[in-house]
């Protein structure tokens, strides 16, 4: 997003924690690569530490488990009337909130797929759906001029008055995403297997409820259609939204989701806690059980301690939960 924006004319400086990546950002500009464009941004980039100056707009991009120490790392540089907004995955605006205030805050639903390939270098995989939207559910003049800008990013940004119905949206299908991450199969590939789509379509029933009883309204995009899982959708929906998802990640030159990379090429914990632990939270407190999220989350955390491969074995695991036979 920030290369798009710098290209476009926008002034854009860009922080990240490692020097290497800084540094080639620095010294090439910020190249980004795959089959939508190919070409370089300059641009200024910094660590944290070495960062000054103050900012109207901060856009935070980093994995969830990393927002609330990003959001006190960034909450110096932020103006009096500025506002951050989150473009990641999952229900960040909360956090973001409690640090810099909720009126400094401007939530984001973004779903184009990305990799960070090298030091200075981004795959940019696929266009998918950016929206902007005010936490509150007001349409302003300042979450219209975000959507603007970022309109040479995806020129069919929108504005919403209902963010948290995206972002609840994109939970259900995170969700999903995180348990083809359990195998090595693609994203198109794990969402297309018939033994296990009964499973997809129960882990999007849970998450789902969990919204309902906070009062969310879902939204569907790129394929994700929420109304197909709620209680009473024809037969067969849940099925044909999965089928348009298939669909959509075979268009992708990103085949495998952020949560696979992480755990099979990088080595690195993932953002289960920050992204559905937080939904197994909000389920009890509101009276939701939700036993397919919550043995999910722990065959994440099997898989980052190297207890687990990452094999439809284990993902078999999970399905178990269904009857209520889940083992060990």
């Amino acid at each position: 997003m920030g290369a798009y924006l710098a290209r476009a004319g926008h002034d854009v400086t860009m922080v990240d924690t490692i020097a290497e990546h800084v540094d080639a950002i620095n010294r090439s500009g910020l190249r980004l690569t795959g089959p939508i464009e190919e070409f370089s941004a300059p641009v200024s980039a910094f660590t944290p530490d070495a960062v000054t100056g103050v900012w109207d707009t901060i856009i935070l991009a980093t994995k969830a488990h990393h927002t609330e120490s990003a959001a006190q790392a960034l909450l110096p540089h932020l103006s009096a009337t500025g506002c951050v907004i989150s473009a990641q995955n999952g229900l960040n605006e909360l956090a973001i909130a409690r640090i810099v205030g909720a009126e400094r805050t401007v939530g984001a639903f973004v779903n184009f797929g990305a990799d960070y390939l090298e030091p200075g270098v981004i795959l940019h995989g696929s266009m998918a759906a950016v929206v902007v939207g005010e936490i509150d559910g007001r349409i302003t003049a300042r979450a219209t001029a975000i959507r603007d800008a970022w309109a040479d990013f995806e020129p069919r940004a929108i504005v919403t008055p209902n963010i948290w119905g995206f972002l609840w949206g994109k939970e259900a299908y995170g969700a999903q995403l995180f348990a083809t991450a359990l195998t090595n199969e693609s994203i198109a590939d794990a969402l297309a297997m018939p033994a296990y789509r009964h499973l997809y379509i129960a882990l999007a029933r849970e998450i789902l409820a969990v919204a309902a009883a906070r009062g969310i309204t879902p939204e569907g995009f790129d394929g994700f259609d929420p109304s197909a899982y709620l209680p009473g959708a024809p037969p067969g929906a849940p099925e044909r939204s999965l089928d348009a998802l298939v669909a959509h990640n075979r268009r992708s030159a990103k085949t495998h989701s952020g949560i696979w990379r992480d755990l099979a090429v990088r080595k690195r914990p993932t953002e289960v806690d920050a992204q559905l632990g937080i939904v197994v939270t909000l389920g009890a407190e509101a009276g939701v059980a939700t036993p397919i999220t919550t043995r999910l989350v722990a065959l994440i955390h099997d898989i980052e301690r190297g207890v687990r491969a990452q094999a439809l074995d284990t993902l078999d695991l999970l399905t178990a939960t269904l009857s209520g036979t889940a083992t060990q």
